[in-house]
């Protein structure tokens, strides 16, 4: 009787430790050995996230997690402030200082970088990293022909027919307030004579096709140089920066001083047009953004 106890309570131990020793993805803190990296569930986002992570595994032994789908910027910074998170894959300098700053959007590129660099060290302990070469921005966008045909290169040029045009836009742009619709009217001093709501996704397709004039697209979409588009230029520079960079917390780094050199690698490293790229090879050709990424880190040897 005494030897089954015995066996009954080392079961349970080895359970208890069994039980705490596990979790889910994404849902604790990393060990030792281990990394999370945290993803939006955009193209873009999981195309740099899978080069963080190849890029680290390169480097060193360290065993990287990837956090794929979180659905904003808002939740991905949720995690990392948690700690479940330990590398934010991008962020954009345009999207979080008034979001997790809840701070007023500035024009200035090099002063928004400034802004956000200071305020997620000073209040979330967390490092903002220089640009890796692009912004991936909100831009007024016509088909090559249609610019052709309307003498169209700044967003000034639509005004004298823009009682005529039609706009395929991403709904909660037209309800948002400061760089939304009625921001951009204020602006820009005119509006368009109609608006549809639509899915970003579908966008391309329309004004591709002439069902829509103008539509707002992200400059980094592949589809724009694939389907033939041409980026109005915001010239009153309506649209704040959207510089891309990775964030990692502080605590992370002071464990693993060597992730600094390594994700420095890629700074500068992509512009507008090769983040376009890279996106199209997997929107576009239906890639996945895993064998996106590893395509070009080799390609490029991986930065030594």
């Amino acid at each position: 009787m005494i030897k089954k106890r015995k066996w009954f309570v080392v079961c349970l131990l080895t359970i208890s430790i069994v039980i705490s020793g596990c979790s889910l993805p994404g849902l604790s803190a990393s060990s030792n050995k281990s990394i999370t990296i945290g993803m939006m569930n955009t193209t873009e986002s999981q195309i740099l996230g899978y080069m963080e992570k190849l890029m680290i595994e390169h480097y060193t032994k360290l065993k990287v997690d990837l956090v794929n789908n979180l659905g904003s910027s808002i939740v991905l910074h949720k995690a990392m402030t948690s700690g479940d998170v330990d590398i934010s894959s991008v962020r954009y300098t345009g999207t979080d200082l008034p979001g997790a700053l809840g701070m007023e959007p500035v024009k200035n590129p090099k002063q928004a970088l400034e802004i956000v660099q200071k305020e997620f060290s000073q209040r979330f302990d967390q490092t903002w990293f220089d640009s890796f070469g692009f912004a991936n921005s909100y831009a007024f966008t016509v088909s090559k022909e249609f610019a052709k045909k309307e003498q169209l290169q700044k967003v000034s040029d639509l005004k004298p027919k823009i009682n005529d045009l039609s706009l395929g836009v991403d709904n909660s742009w037209l309800k948002r307030k400061g760089d939304g619709y009625q921001g951009f009217v204020k602006e820009y001093g005119f509006e368009f004579g109609h608006t549809y709501p639509m899915q970003i996704g579908l966008v391309y397709k329309a004004v591709q096709s002439g069902k829509m004039d103008v539509v707002l697209a992200y400059t980094t979409d592949g589809r724009i140089s694939a389907y033939n588009l041409k980026v109005l230029d915001d010239d009153k520079q309506f649209f704040p920066p959207y510089d891309a960079s990775p964030v990692v917390r502080n605590d992370v780094l002071k464990q693993h001083p060597e992730l600094k050199d390594i994700l420095q690698k890629l700074v500068g490293k992509i512009n507008t047009e090769k983040m376009q790229e890279l996106n199209y090879e997997s929107d576009g050709k239906m890639k996945e953004p895993s064998v996106v990424a590893k395509q070009f880190l080799e390609e490029n040897n991986y930065f030594e």
